[in-house]
């Protein structure tokens, strides 16, 4: 179903989608900084795991806090100004950077953390709705996975881009290397490493001053969901369903996001810890090789949805890839890369532990958990569609919540050993995808 654009009329969908489209590459941009974020501040603070993962925690617990407050926002903003002032809070996000890095307060890392989250939740409660009703629902996944290319292509250069800026001289150091360096030494290093923040978080914030004032004189269309109410009306919702909460795929489908992004952010983010405990060099770059896979899955399902197959179908199968990878992360020897020269060894890079090859794979079977659970859960909900998609945002604190359960594993079990929990959220991935989508009653 095409949506209804309230201002003048535009020849086809591709402007407001260009614009989307590099929307999402900041999402992306932004986000899976964190998987460099995490490795680099447990050096930086001298952290242990688990409060290393509280940078992950204080960037996805804003997706909870503050998306029904996003939703109010873009019910008197407007979608297209309120993703202007999502990006305004990103910069005050980045500018906290500043002094936390200069006196390496991990507090205020963490409080920056939140303010670039609360900005990403403002930006992706108005974003993905746009993306779901340009065009027909059965292809929304397609689109929702051409967004993804731009996502997780940023996710791709940004864990390299920090490497290379923020690191510099510094790239092939890790917790293990850093521990073994004598005090003075140590403390010199923790001194510059810190210091290499400040400068690209600055350069950052003024771009991100330019992109708020392009978003806002830009052409982007306002949505309106007036032939979602009328369908509604017509098929007799509206007198019967006044609530998000009585569509059961939409709260299934946010319980679903919830353990999703759980899964993405440990496969992301904890690639680069786990890496650097083993004392693999540039481990803050790691998470590339996770979007690389998840590029991969994006791709594959851009050519065969809906040709080939169904939305909820390849999120059947995206469930049992997960279970199946996860059981290799786990059962797999650290000190062996067979695998890992199969796959990587044509590229001219360090070989890695096939352990650290399985979690990337697990970039794959991600790939197209979020594109093809949105339309699904989104269905019929009319003028509902904003409070449905805060609901769903509200899921994206899976990424908070869900990794720190993995530190507090990692550190009582072992850190191959914790990937265990994986198996549970999979499987319940899959009862989405068999049944939980179909729901339309709780009886």
């Amino acid at each position: 179903m095409e949506i209804t654009l309230t201002n003048e009329r535009t020849t086809g969908n591709f402007v407001p989608l260009a614009i989307i489209a590099v929307l999402f590459f900041v999402f992306g941009f932004v986000t899976w900084q964190n998987g460099a974020l995490i490795p680099y501040l447990q050096m930086v603070c001298q952290l242990t795991e688990t409060e290393a993962l509280f940078v992950a925690f204080a960037f996805y617990f804003a997706y909870t806090a503050m998306a029904l407050p996003s939703a109010s926002v873009l019910e008197r903003t407007g979608y297209k100004n309120g993703m202007a002032l999502g990006l305004l809070l990103l910069v005050v996000g980045f500018l906290f950077y500043i002094p936390a890095a200069s006196n390496q307060a991990f507090s205020l890392f963490l409080l920056a953390q939140f303010i670039i989250g609360s900005g990403m939740t403002l930006l992706q409660t108005a974003a993905n709705p746009y993306v779901v009703k340009v065009g027909p629902v059965d292809s929304a996944a397609v689109r929702i996975m051409f967004m993804g290319l731009m996502n997780k292509g940023a996710g791709v250069i940004a864990p390299l881009a920090f490497t290379a800026l923020v690191l510099g001289d510094f790239s092939g150091i890790s917790a293990l290397s850093l521990e073994q360096m004598a005090a003075a030494e140590k403390a010199e290093t923790i001194e510059r490493l810190s210091s290499g923040l400040i400068y690209p978080y600055l350069g950052m914030a003024a771009i991100f001053v330019v992109l708020a004032a392009l978003l806002k004189k830009s052409p982007l269309p306002e949505l309106s969901f007036d032939e979602d109410q009328a369908l509604s009306e017509t098929q007799g919702e509206q007198e019967t369903k006044t609530s998000v909460l009585q569509y059961p795929a939409l709260v299934l489908g946010a319980l679903t996001l919830f353990v999703y992004v759980g899964a993405e952010v440990i496969a992301g983010d904890t690639i680069g810890l786990f890496a650097s405990n083993l004392g693999v060099a540039n481990a803050t770059s790691l998470t590339s090789y996770t979007m690389a896979f998840m590029l991969i899955g994006y791709a594959l399902g851009i050519a065969i949805i809906p040709r080939f197959i169904q939305q909820e179908t390849a999120l059947m199968a995206s469930a049992i890839s997960g279970l199946v990878f996860s059981l290799f992360v786990v059962l797999s020897d650290p000190g062996s890369s067979g695998v890992s020269q199969v796959l990587w060894g044509w590229t001219g890079i360090a070989t890695l532990p096939d352990t650290i090859t399985f979690i990337a794979l697990l970039g794959f079977a991600n790939a197209l958990v979020w594109p093809a659970v949105w339309p699904l859960a989104l269905k019929g909900l009319g003028q509902l569609t904003a409070k449905g998609s805060a609901l769903l945002i509200m899921g994206i604190s899976g990424g908070a919540i869900l990794p720190l359960v993995y530190g507090v594993l990692s550190e009582g079990l072992g850190g191959q050993s914790a990937y265990w929990m994986m198996l549970p959220i999979y499987c319940f991935i899959l009862f989405y995808a068999v049944k939980g989508h179909k729901m339309t009653r709780w009886s």
